[in-house]
Formats: structure tokens, sequence, C-alpha cells
């Protein structure tokens, strides 16, 4: 005779073997295609000094004219422009650079072994630091070459440049890692499924066992 319990054992356990399957491919799709250094559009200046820098969760302003453009980051003890000519994306070395925002204006230092130039200044870095948008106006000079780029900078106050560390997300755990703590689940109630014992079964004759 047919034991019904035993059968709807198995197809539970050949479902929950396809759904951690699935979501093992799930994760692993996830990882693959997690964002690199360079935008969807093949946006200039998001190469490896940025990410070496940890610039990525620090606000930002971007501007660009005919001639160049720059990306700059807002850090707890500086404000960080790296700058590149438009049409080559060759990095602007050693130029006078100068930024205002609001009536505050301040020479930016160029750092030769990052290849950025930063403002130190305690009072612009409070105006930065202000929650809102700043509207900063960058001023360069290039040999012959000068230009003025103008962008804004959104700030969520003093700190925004030093939270959440959590994969881009800010939501508690990165998905990824739900993903995972599922499929370890899964993997529990398969196991716990499989050790349990068989249901009693009648023997030919009609009686149990």
């Amino acid at each position: 005779m047919i034991d019904s319990s035993n059968t709807l054992q198995r197809g539970w356990h050949r479902l929950l073997r396809a759904l951690s399957a699935m979501l093992f491919l799930f994760c692993a799709a996830s990882a693959m295609a997690s964002p690199g250094a360079h935008g969807p559009n093949g946006e200039h200046l998001d190469g490896p000094a940025q990410a070496a820098t940890g610039a990525s969760n620090a606000p930002r302003v971007e501007a660009k004219s005919e001639s160049f453009e720059l990306v700059g980051h807002l850090r707890e003890d500086e404000f960080s422009m790296l700058i590149n000519r438009f049409e080559t994306n060759e990095p602007v070395l050693d130029a006078k650079v100068d930024i205002e925002t609001g009536a505050l204006k301040a020479a930016a230092k160029f750092h030769a072994d990052m290849g950025d130039y930063a403002v130190d200044d305690a009072a612009f870095l409070k105006a930065l630091k202000a929650p809102g948008a700043h509207a900063v106006v960058v001023t360069i000079v290039a040999g012959a070459e000068s230009d003025l780029l103008e962008g804004t900078l959104k700030s969520e106050g003093a700190g925004a440049d030093t939270h959440s560390h959590e994969d881009g997300h800010g939501q508690g755990m990165p998905r990824t890692a739900w993903l995972v703590l599922a499929l370890v689940a899964l993997g529990l109630l398969i196991y716990a499924l499989s050790r349990r014992p068989g249901s009693r079964t009648a023997t030919p004759s009609g009686g149990a066992q």
C-alpha cells in the first residue's frame, strides 16, 4: 500500500530543493551584478582613486563645461575635488583652483600623491556641512586656460560623510545577506525533514507494524 505521508514528504523535499537552487542562483547573480567603478553610461571621474579614498559615501557635487569636469566630495576634514579635461578625461594637475560658496571663498591645495584638490578651511567646511543644498562655484586656471564651473552640493549635516556603511542600502543588512540567511534556513528545514521518522505503514495482512 502506498504511504501518502511519505509521498507528500518527498514532494516537499523536491520543492524545497528547487527553491534552494533558485535562491542560490539569485544570490550569485546579485553578487555578479554589483555596480563597479563606472556608471551605466560610462561617466568620467569614476576611477580607482575615488574608491581608494572611500568617497562613495560622502556628499558630492558634479560640474562640467566644454573644457573641464569635476567631482567634489565633502569629507570630515576636507572638501576634495578631482578635475579632468572633458574631452580626453585627462587629469588636470597642478592648476590654480579656487572655490566659492555663498560669501566664502577658499583656495584649493593640489595633492600630487592623490591628484586631487582639497580645501580644509574650517569656516568653509562648516558652511558646506550645514544641512541643505549649497551652490558652489569653482574657478580653474590651468596654464593658458581658465574656466568657471558651477554645481550644487546637498548635505545632510556634519555627519553625512561618515554614516551608513551598509553596502549602499542604508536599511540594515544588505539584501544579499538576507538572501544568504534565507538559503541557510531552507537548508536547515530540508535537513530536519530528512531526519524525520517515516510514518507507520500497513502490512500486507492489514495489520500495523
